[in-house]
This record gives structure tokens, sequence and C-alpha cells, in this order.
């Protein structure tokens, strides 16, 4: 499933990190990611990666963070919450967290 020109491998799993997301994801600054921002940055590292799918905090988790910002491009300043969580689900194979 593509979705952003970015392609998941579930289209399913999107939908069920959106649910999870709750009403945030329809107001606009809080739908969005930005990596720009180290405090941004942090809350999907310590909410997210650790809290939400149950990983250990290492470098990898700043590195995936990365990693999935830059699938988005540099320039796009649209970095949807839900897809972010998606990819970064599908990249440390949590997608049971969603079941």
């Amino acid at each position: 499933m593509k979705a952003h020109g970015i392609t998941l491998k579930d289209a399913s799993l999107l939908k069920k990190v959106a649910k999870a997301l709750g009403p945030s994801i329809h107001d606009f600054d809080a739908s969005k990611v930005s990596v720009s921002d180290p405090e941004e940055v942090a809350r999907v590292k310590n909410s997210f990666l650790i809290g939400k799918l149950g990983l250990a905090d290492s470098p990898e988790l700043d590195e995936a963070i990365q990693e999935v910002a830059i699938k988005f491009g540099a320039a796009n300043n649209s970095k949807h919450r839900a897809i972010f969580y998606a990819l970064l689900t599908e990249k440390f194979n949590k997608e049971n967290v969603y079941k």
C-alpha cells in the first residue's frame, strides 16, 4: 500500500495505528511528526517506540526515526504521524502490538 508516496507492507496496519492514535490525528499539529524538533523526536522515541512498542532504549531507535524521516523526504513537512508510526512498527516487526 502507498500512502503519501510511502510504501507500507500492510494497509490494515495503518488503519490500526490511526485508530490507536484516536482523535489526536484530527488535530493538524498533533497529526504530524516534526523531526527537526528534538522534543518531538524524544516523544516519538519514549512514548511510541519504548512505551507502545516495548523496545529498549538504544541508539538504534534514534537511527530508525531518522531513517523513516528520510523516507518522507527532507522537504516534506507533512510527516503524518500514523504513517510514521506504521513504518516504525514495520521496521521493528512489532505488528503484533496492533493485533
